[in-house]
């Protein structure tokens, strides 16, 4: 529970004014100053120690179910990104350790040349799997 001292509470009027500088827009109607007050502090916490990963946010997004008839705020989500040239990906599966080397248009894995983390995934486990995802990016 957050717990704040008399000078760092703030009044609801400032927590519906941080939420809209936030979010840009005002909160629902009915939100309670006690969920404002942990929205200002949760939103706090990110600007000083960052937020959640960008997989996490993927993963939470699939669970948002769509609400017809409602304007929405689509959240941005950066698009997945390809890792640096020069990095090593290594992923144990089925108690064999696998190495992909990031070249600069392909990935490498046991001396062949792969477009896709995906098609690397698959030589190894023989199914579709989501290159990325089992690579743990």
């Amino acid at each position: 529970m957050v717990k704040a001292d008399a000078e760092n509470q703030l009044s609801r009027n400032e927590l519906v004014e941080a939420w809209a500088k936030v979010y840009g827009l005002s909160p629902p109607k009915g939100l309670s100053t006690r969920l404002l007050t942990y929205a200002y502090h949760y939103n706090r916490q990110i600007k000083n120690y960052g937020g959640l990963r960008k997989t996490t946010l993927r993963q939470l997004m699939q669970h948002v179910p769509a609400v017809s008839g409602t304007a929405q705020v689509k959240a941005k989500l950066p698009a997945a990104v390809k890792p640096a040239t020069g990095t090593r990906l290594v992923r144990e599966w089925r108690g064999r350790t696998h190495m992909v080397d990031i070249e600069e248009n392909c990935f490498v894995y046991q001396g062949k040349s792969y477009r896709s983390l995906s098609a690397i995934a698959r030589a190894i486990t023989g199914a579709r799997w989501s290159g990325p995802r089992f690579f743990g990016l």
